[in-house]
């Protein structure tokens, strides 16, 4: 994605309906809770209040997810070499991470928690309304990268992208797509491919998933025509024959990935799905330094490395001032695909 040169004003956003904002209020509850206890039980076992004594990694998703997965191989990492004494795992689920990103912008001062986060993070925050943004908390590092893919399901009658946007301009809202949450990096992909074969972006017919587990078994069982995610949450139902892959969302060929991309196919879109890391607000430079410091040695790591090659990610480590102006620069790229797409 190209930056955008000039900053922009914030755009409107959707705001959520009284019934989403309830859902948010409880969503919100139930992960102060799960940091409180996580909190509680690092303190119980005598550790010390410093980040190599004890750290807390919020995936501000379900279990099984990106998020998940990258907080998971980094506490493996962390305990395999010894980098922290006691590193936990918190999931916070909810509205596109956003109900994560609240509470953790809301703990002033946490030097030993750490947060996951990405690019469709960004989307939610705007397509959720969320008041809280990625200025509310402290950036500390960018690791990973993939690319999704689009996948039908092995019956279907589409053997190419052409194939299905032919099917779908017919009666897009007949079409049903499946995705990760409301603001992801797989609706961006799936609403920009609407947009670029003419179909109405706000005619598209959306349906979230928590995970990569859900869309396949909805693609095999007729729920949804098509998917657009991340390739490792298809991979093995692609190589067992029961799902399609028809295209990567990445900006040129993907030695791993054996698919054309969107744009060789005619369809300029190349969006990448990358995660980072980010810490609390209101921590000391020192604090700060620490923690960019274990996050550094954890992506040396030959777990990591490990952990890269088996989830077909791509090491794109990122840190300091370089990864803020990432962060802006990417948020208003985010921002203007939406404002685009008549969000």
């Amino acid at each position: 994605m190209k930056p955008n040169p000039e900053p922009t004003p914030r755009p409107t956003r959707v705001r959520p309906t009284p019934a989403r904002r309830a859902a948010l209020a409880v969503f919100a509850v139930l992960g102060s809770a799960a940091v409180a206890l996580a909190t509680a039980n690092a303190s119980a076992s005598g550790t010390g209040n410093d980040a190599r004594s004890q750290l807390t990694l919020i995936a501000p998703a379900g279990a099984g997810g990106g998020w998940d997965g990258a907080a998971r191989e980094a506490q493996q990492a962390m305990r395999a070499q010894g980098i922290v004494n006691n590193a936990q795992v918190v999931n916070i689920p909810g509205a596109g991470g956003t109900i994560g990103l609240t509470k953790f912008a809301g703990m002033e001062g946490e030097n030993t928690t750490l947060m996951l986060m990405g690019i469709t993070m960004l989307g939610a925050i705007n397509i959720n309304g969320s008041e809280t943004t990625l200025e509310d908390v402290t950036p500390i590092a960018r690791i990973t990268e993939d690319y999704d893919v689009l996948v039908v399901p092995a019956d279907s009658p589409y053997n190419s992208v052409d194939d299905l946007v032919a099917a779908w301009k017919r009666d897009p809202g007949a079409f049903a797509f499946g995705g990760g949450s409301l603001g992801s990096v797989d609706q961006m992909i799936i609403t920009q491919l609407a947009q670029a074969s003419g179909i109405e972006p706000t005619a598209v017919n959306y349906i979230a998933y928590s995970g990569g587990g859900e869309l396949a078994t909805s693609l095999m069982s007729g729920t949804i025509k098509a998917s657009v995610s991340g390739y490792v949450d298809f991979a093995d139902q692609i190589e067992a024959g029961r799902l399609k892959a028809l295209a990567v969302s990445a900006p040129e060929p993907v030695d791993a990935i054996d698919l054309p991309t969107l744009k060789e196919l005619g369809y300029d879109i190349e969006l990448t799905n990358w995660r980072g890391i980010v810490a609390a607000p209101g921590i000391t430079a020192e604090q700060k330094t620490e923690l960019q410091a274990i996050v550094t040695e954890v992506v040396g790591t030959p777990e990591w490395a490990d952990a890269i090659e088996r989830n077909q990610w791509t090491d794109r480590f990122l840190t300091g001032e370089d990864f803020e102006r990432f962060i802006a620069e990417e948020s208003r790229s985010v921002n203007d695909i939406w404002n685009e797409l008549g969000y």
